[in-house]
């Protein structure tokens, strides 16, 4: 008996394996290749950037939260006119917070500040540079957004650019990415490990930040009941309430439930889907207060500070090529100080940074940096 299932298991196996080398068994369907589209959509006119020509919105392959493989979207935006030899070199925008609802992906419903995003990037373009313009995993595309985890936001950065230069023939290999507010932490985050996730096909110049949300987990670790006590304005709280859904997204053995207010959990599931304008006014017009969205503090989490950084936290060191950050010294949507101190880090890492400070707000600093960025970028690619 045991004879006959012996040459039985042999023979069936010798006609599966003539079965795959004539083609006729299906062999194992491997792994999607991060970087590579997997279809293309025309943009929708809040999307679209005025005087771009033939933009699209491609979804690519990429990662997600432990590297899980997802599927992201991008808007595309090409210069008008004849390419230069070698095509058009290419500024990656990571854009600012806009929500972390599927409808206020960027290449769905445009830009939160469209005058002064549009302004901004219309620029680049009239630089000659096409765009590239992620939407982040989760944005407008199945599964959830980990909203500030600077590991995969580098990532589908990286794998957006390397996924439109693989499609469009009229884009250079070579890059640099722009980033203002969350994008800013993802253009950082970006640049440290631009070469290493992009490897030898993609040719990294440099980064450009303004707004920097730093050390944003030492702002965070106090929270809890009463902490802060006042109301906080709009945006402020809106963030908050997006980090607690990008811990709920990233970690969900944390139960972030159980730490949360019946008021905590209806505002955070309510930014769950919401984008940020019609969110900040709702929390501005009913005064919440963040310490009242928590019946116990965040720090009951073991080394919730470690985790935090772990997850949000901006690398100190690493970034082999040059970065540029500028910083607005009334902005009050980042932690100014903490910007301050980090870039002051970089410095004493001996980082490649180029470091401007601008008698301007949080949004102020995206335009009033051009001067500089300008000419930073032009040097990048000369």
């Amino acid at each position: 008996m045991i004879e006959q299932t012996m040459r039985k298991l042999g023979i069936a196996t010798l006609v599966v394996a003539a079965a795959t080398s004539l083609g006729r068994l299906p062999l194992a369907r491997a792994e999607p290749a991060a970087g590579t589209v997997t279809a293309v959509q025309p943009l929708s006119a809040a999307a679209t950037l005025p005087g771009s020509v033939n933009s699209q919105r491609i979804l690519y392959d990429t990662t997600t939260v432990r590297d899980a493989p997802t599927v992201a979207s991008a808007a595309v935006y090409f210069p008008p006119g004849t390419p230069p030899a070698g095509g058009w070199p290419v500024v990656a925008w990571a854009h600012g917070t806009v929500g972390i609802g599927d409808d206020c992906a960027y290449s769905i419903a445009g830009p939160a500040a469209v005058d002064r995003d549009w302004a901004y990037l219309g620029t680049w373009l009239k630089q000659g540079y096409a765009i590239v313009a992620a939407d982040y995993a989760g944005l407008g595309t199945p599964g959830d957004h980990p909203y500030l985890d600077g590991k995969v936001e580098a990532h589908n950065v990286v794998d957006a650019v390397e996924a439109a230069t693989r499609h469009y023939d009229v884009l250079a290999k070579k890059w640099v990415v722009v980033g203002q507010s969350q994008g800013a932490g993802a253009a950082v985050s970006t640049a440290r490990y631009a070469s290493e996730f992009g490897g030898p096909e993609l040719d990294y110049r440099g980064a450009v930040a303004t707004g920097t949300p730093a050390y944003i987990e030492d702002v965070i670790t106090p929270l809890g009941p009463g902490v802060p006590p006042i109301a906080l304005g709009g945006e402020s709280t809106a963030y908050v309430l997006y980090i607690l859904n990008g811990l709920r997204t990233t970690y969900p053995e944390l139960n972030i439930e159980s730490y949360l207010t019946n008021s905590g959990r209806y505002w955070v599931d309510r930014a769950h889907t919401e984008c940020l304008t019609p969110l900040a006014v709702a929390l501005n017009t009913q005064k919440v207060v963040g310490g009242n969205l928590l019946r116990r503090p965040l720090s009951d989490i073991p080394d919730f500070h470690g985790l935090l950084a772990s997850y949000l936290g901006l690398p100190e060191s690493g970034y082999d090529k040059p970065l540029f950050m500028g910083q607005g010294l009334i902005d009050t949507d980042v932690i100014t100080p903490e910007t301050l101190r980090f870039a002051a880090v970089l410095t004493a890492n001996k980082q490649p940074l180029t470091f401007k400070i601008y008698p301007t707000d949080h949004s102020g600093t995206v335009l009033a940096s051009q001067p500089d960025s300008i000419p930073f970028v032009r040097r990048l690619f000369g």
